[in-house]
């Protein structure tokens, strides 16, 4: 009976979102363990306790950036979006564009760029981050930033990370821009 339910979860999951969920159906039938603790993270990415919505979402979608081609990516936009995130601070993540982006967009994005590319920077956006939202602030979003690159990896993993796409804000194509580099260890 759980199994059942999962695959119900599951379908309609991909349904609302026009998302692939071969990987997921795959997870359940291999491994239903694994799966159902995997399952926990979806939970995780709906923590928030002190950073703004548009900072958690900036963080989760630099995280899927820094993973993902296209489809998870997608996701988060349609998450985002579906949360109240406005399509312009949406957009300017994707292209990375600071200028466009509002305070909290920008603190968020920052913030989450620095520690996906293990920038130096991270120690000042950290600080930011806590003298805005405190602790909890900085907690939420290096959950979010993580958890963004999470799912992408798992996918990846399973060999099921094959086809990249454009994405779309309110059905207008973004170029996107995806994340720097990663810097070299000395």
């Amino acid at each position: 009976m759980r199994k059942y339910l999962a695959r119900r979860a599951i379908r309609a999951f991909g349904a609302r979102y026009g998302y692939d969920v071969a990987y997921m159906h795959h997870m359940l039938e291999t491994a239903p363990a694994a799966f159902f603790r995997f399952a926990q993270a979806a939970r995780l990415a709906r923590h928030r306790d002190a950073a703004s919505r548009d900072a958690a979402f900036a963080a989760k979608l630099v995280g899927a950036l820094a993973e993902d081609c296209g489809p998870c990516v997608q996701l988060v936009v349609d998450m985002a979006r579906e949360a109240g995130m406005a399509p312009d601070q949406v957009q300017a993540v994707l292209t990375r564009d600071i200028a466009r982006m509002g305070i909290d967009t920008a603190l968020g994005f920052r913030f989450a760029d620095a520690v996906a590319r293990r920038d130096p920077a991270a120690d000042a956006a950290r600080d930011a981050v806590r003298a805005r939202w405190g602790e909890a602030g900085v907690l939420d979003l290096t959950l979010s930033v993580q958890i963004g690159r999470l799912f992408p990896m798992v996918k990846m993993g399973l060999g099921y990370a094959h086809s990249c796409q454009r994405v779309r804000v309110d059905d207008r194509p973004v170029d996107v821009i995806g994340a720097a580099a990663v810097p070299q260890a000395a």
